[in-house]
């Protein structure tokens, strides 16, 4: 792990030579895989990193409103019978939440368009017991320090930080995902070919690893 947080740090300084861009950019970490099959083995995984990568703009399904959170009760379901109302919500947040007593109803009503996008409220995080004002803000923030990895191809790609945050959290966020998805494939570090670390507008610095 020492000789690669090195190489993530030469690979940070390079990236920051580039030029200069009038937005925040995102820090995309980019793991290929390699004598990997996506269909046998496939994963699936939320990880907690240790720094937040940027606030996540979050809907609840709750039995009533809630000030915490933008909130969708039962009652205003049917108004998303409307295909186009279904896609402006899922565009418009990044991660829904769910009080466990509205699940069923969620899944029949927005499951044919959160399923696709890989926003479906999951017991890994977003179904709650109570919708609370504690607990709500305990699951948000876990949001936002978390990354959802889903294998659909033998590389895996997901922003791990933002160009404005400090090397060495991006450095610890990266090593956090890597540790993870190490773990959890069939022949570890052997099925990890290199990773890449870019920022939204520059070329991928690649990473190889002994």
């Amino acid at each position: 792990m020492a000789e690669l947080k090195e190489q993530l740090k030469k690979a940070l300084v390079e990236l920051r030579k580039n030029k200069e861009r009038k937005f925040d950019q995102t820090v995309d970490l980019i793991v290929n895989l390699q004598k990997f099959d996506v269909k046998k083995n496939s994963v699936n995984l939320f990880i907690s990193v240790p720094n937040k990568i940027k606030n996540k703009k979050v809907c609840g399904f709750f039995e009533s409103k809630n000030k915490k959170v933008d909130t969708i009760t039962p009652e205003e379901f049917k108004r998303y019978n409307d295909k186009k109302e279904l896609k402006k919500i899922v565009d418009k947040y990044d991660f829904f939440m769910a009080q466990g007593s509205v699940m069923p109803r969620v899944a029949t009503t927005f499951g044919r368009v959160l399923g696709p996008a890989g926003k479906m409220p999951s017991p890994q995080l977003g179904i709650v017991l109570n919708a609370d004002d504690k607990t709500i803000e305990e699951t948000i923030k876990k949001i936002n320090n978390g990354v959802k990895i889903k294998t659909k191809e033998a590389s895996i790609k997901l922003p791990i930080g933002k160009q404005s945050m400090e090397d060495e959290n991006i450095i610890d966020n990266v090593l956090s995902v890597y540790s993870a998805i190490e773990k959890v494939l069939p022949k570890n570090k052997e099925n990890i070919k290199n990773i890449e670390l870019k920022f939204t507008m520059t070329k991928p610095i690649s990473i190889n690893l002994k």
